[in-house]
């Protein structure tokens, strides 16, 4: 651990800690919020899914959207980074590619808050454990 010389230092601590009592939180009410994976395996990365999971963190928080973001690894769909999982309550999870923030914003937009489909939508070639 760092140590804390200034104040700044202390907020972002405050709001580092802040954020992953936020995490946790939210992980026992999963099922009854959206939830976004951000593939960031190395190709996710060099095609900009840092700078797409920090958009729709922000995005989120100042639309007051409870969400919780999370990264991920490989999804398998490296022609299409970079590339997110978005599951609505009660809804399948939808994987959507090539997102850049203009269509992260229109996914947030149209899909999260109006229900509506996107485009960019991949087909999905895997299954869960539960299923």
């Amino acid at each position: 651990m760092n140590k804390i010389k200034t104040l700044e230092d202390l907020k972002l601590l405050r709001e580092g800690m802040q954020a992953k009592f936020k995490l946790r939180e939210s992980g026992n009410n999963a099922e009854n919020i959206v939830r976004i994976k951000v593939a960031m395996s190395t190709c996710g990365i060099a095609s900009g899914a840092k700078e797409i999971m920090n958009f729709l963190i922000e995005e989120l928080e100042q639309q007051a959207i409870e969400a919780v973001v999370t990264q991920t690894g490989c999804m398998g769909y490296c022609y299409a980074e970079p590339t997110i999982e978005v599951t609505v309550p009660g809804k399948e999870p939808i994987v959507f590619g090539e997102v850049d923030k203009h269509r992260a914003a229109e996914i947030i937009e149209k899909y999260i808050i109006h229900n509506e489909l996107v485009d960019g939508i991949l087909p999905m070639n895997y299954r869960t454990i539960d299923n």
